[in-house]
This record gives C-alpha cells, sequence and structure tokens, in this order.
C-alpha cells in the first residue's frame, strides 16, 4: 500500500505555471518546427527555380515532403536536445489551428459536395477497419486490449483515438505504445506510397483525396498525402479525413462499454458527456469558418490571409511530423503489433483504394 504525501507550493511552483514561462518553455521547439517548414518551402522554390534557369525537368517536390524529410533527418540522424521537445509535440495543436482556418477555403456547399456516398464510404471504411483489425490480432495473439487499440487507432484516427480510448477501456501503457508506434511508422509510409500509387492509376484529385482521407490513419498525415498530390486533393483529404474524425467519441463509447460489461473498465455512466468529451472541438471550428465565409461574413482578402495563415500552420505541422517519427525507436516496441499493423494497414488502403475507383466508376465520384 503506497501512502501520499502532499508537498507544499513553493514560489518556484507558482512561477514554473506562469503563462510566460510555459510559452518560453515551447518557443524553442516551435521556432525549430517554423525554420523546418520555411526550410521547406526554400528549398522547394530553389529546385524549381535552378530546373527553369537550367531547362531541366525535375521532380516536382513539394514544401510538405521536404519538411517532412528534414524532420525525418534530424530525428533519425541527430539527437534532439530537450530543450526542443515541448514545442515539438505541438505539432498536434498546429495541425487543429490549420483545418479551422482551412474552413475559410471552403463553403458550405463545398463541404456537402462531399455527398452522401462519399459518407456512406467513411462508415464502410470504419467498419471494415475494426473488423479486420480485431481478426488479425486475435489469429497473431495479440494482447485483447492491445487489439483494440490498432483497430480503434486504424479505423478512425490514429494516435489521437489510441490515446482517447486507452484510458476509457483501461488500457495498459505499454499496450498504447505499441500501438501508436505501428500506427505512426505506417503512417509515415503512406506519404511515400500513397501518391505514386494514385499517379500511376491516374486518379483525378476529388478520389484521389478521398482515398488519402479514408485510407491514411492520422490526420498529419492523411492531410500530407492529400497535399502532395494537389491542393484540391489537400481539401478533399481534410473532409474525408474530418468526418472519420468525427467518429471518434461513438467508436470509443461502444469499446468502453464492451470492457466495462467484462469488468475489465470503467462503467460509464453519462453518454452524452462522454461523447462530447471525446468530440474532436476543432471540427466545430472548421464548420464555423465555413459558415462565416459561406454568408460572406469576410472580405476576399481577410478570406485570402486566413487561407494562408493555415497554410503557415500546416508547414509547423509537417515538420513536426518529420521530428516526431524515430525509426530507431519504433524497432524497439516488439515485431507482432507491426505485422499486425501493417497487414492491416496495406489491407485497408486497398479496400478503401477498391471501393474508391469503383464509387468513381458508378457515381463518378
Amino acid at each position: 500500500m503506497s501512502a501520499s504525501v502532499s508537498v507544499p507550493l513553493v514560489e518556484s511552483d507558482v512561477k514554473s505555471q506562469s503563462p510566460l514561462l510555459s510559452f518560453l518553455r515551447l518557443l524553442p521547439g516551435i521556432l525549430l518546427l517554423a525554420a523546418i517548414g520555411y526550410a521547406g518551402k526554400v528549398i522547394e522554390k530553389s529546385v524549381n527555380t535552378y530546373g527553369k534557369v537550367h531547362h531541366l525537368t525535375l521532380p516536382n517536390i513539394e514544401y510538405v515532403l521536404w519538411a517532412i524529410l528534414i524532420g525525418l533527418a534530424i530525428s533519425n540522424l541527430l539527437t534532439i536536445p530537450k530543450l526542443f521537445l515541448p514545442g515539438i509535440a505541438t505539432y498536434e495543436f498546429w495541425l487543429k489551428i490549420g483545418i479551422v482556418l482551412l474552413g475559410s477555403r471552403f463553403i458550405l456547399a463545398d463541404v456537402l459536395k462531399l455527398g452522401g456516398i462519399s459518407l456512406g464510404l467513411v462508415v464502410v471504411e470504419i467498419t471494415l477497419s475494426l473488423a479486420l483489425m480485431t481478426l488479425l490480432g486475435r489469429l497473431f495473439k495479440l494482447k485483447p486490449k492491445l487489439t483494440t487499440l490498432l483497430a480503434i487507432g486504424s479505423s478512425v484516427c490514429g494516435v489521437s483515438a489510441i490515446i482517447a480510448a486507452k484510458g476509457a477501456i483501461d488500457a495498459d501503457d505499454e499496450d498504447s505504445s505499441f500501438a501508436i508506434a505501428a500506427i505512426l511508422a505506417l503512417g509515415a509510409l503512406a506519404l511515400f506510397t500513397f501518391p505514386v500509387i494514385g499517379h500511376n492509376l491516374h486518379m483525378n484529385d476529388a478520389s484521389y483525396g478521398l482515398w488519402a482521407g479514408l485510407g491514411v490513419d492520422n490526420t498529419a498525415e492523411a492531410t500530407a498525402a492529400g497535399a502532395l498530390y494537389s491542393d484540391a486533393a489537400g481539401k478533399m483529404a481534410v473532409l474525408a479525413k474530418t468526418c472519420r474524425n468525427a467518429m471518434i467519441g461513438f467508436v470509443v463509447l461502444a469499446y468502453a462499454i464492451y470492457w466495462a460489461k467484462r469488468g475489465q473498465a470503467e462503467t460509464v455512466t453519462n453518454k452524452a458527456s462522454f461523447l462530447w468529451k471525446k468530440f474532436p472541438k476543432f471540427i466545430l471550428g472548421f464548420l464555423a469558418i465555413s459558415l462565416l465565409v459561406s454568408f460572406h461574413t469576410f472580405t476576399k482578402d481577410q478570406i485570402t490571409s486566413l487561407a494562408n495563415l493555415s497554410r503557415w500552420a500546416f508547414l509547423l505541422t509537417f515538420a513536426g511530423v518529420g521530428l516526431r517519427t524515430n525509426l530507431r525507436e519504433m524497432t524497439t516496441q516488439g515485431l507482432r503489433p507491426f505485422i499486425v499493423g501493417a497487414l492491416g494497414e496495406v489491407l485497408i488502403a486497398l479496400l478503401t483504394l477498391g471501393l474508391v475507383l469503383t464509387a468513381h466508376r458508378i457515381w463518378g465520384i
């Protein structure tokens, strides 16, 4: 039995909690994200200019990939000082800000263009992913709660879903670490494989963006995979992925009830409160901005400024995607979760690709 010890709050503790000191603690990492993101823009422009000046046909590698590659090189070839880690961890905050501001580039009519068919595909993707990952987890004899975390992460929104589900189903820290490592590694691979497959299949922007939004787990990687293809594909990827994200509360709630009935998780007493707690609030911000634009609340210049701010926020996000992907650490997590994750992700990518291509042929998506 452990005893609880109350420690007096000293003056230094109070100062350490001040907003200014908290911001200063984040600043080095945020500046690193900004520097890497800006470097990606500079490299893209320099390569394009060099090709034009010397009349060379060079591959058009966008700043998105450059920022990720620079981040990957730093995180895997160097040791990042702890001073930068708190700020680097804010990349998900910039992702959410970027998506909220991206609402300025959509009027509600654009949002509704996703359509009932695409929304139906979101539901099918979630159902297939949950079933497939659960089956694979059982075949490879993974721990049941690790299987649950992999299923939720692959079906809804990657790491965010795993974190949300961990507490709800009372999973071990080790299980969540395994699941997160597997999802992160496979998300990084999607950035390099999805655009190549899309181009080889000559997919249009809408179809490819829908596939990226359905087939890539993490919101950051789905956004990046779409943007690597085209601006229009990036917008569609965000829309499809946002719809998946909106389902997180319902999926986590279902699993929380399942494990509670088995006596292995806390019983959910207030389902409405649980859903609101788990619902990603940035989706409401995205819709609010889109609604304001639809009613001409902003001027054309203001809309342009909001869209530019969104791109800057994504710059920091993409730099963070590279910086937080440490391949050496991931290899220490064990093989079976990676095997299950890899098989599941490949099958989900193929299934969602088949769904999107079929929908394109039948309904012209």
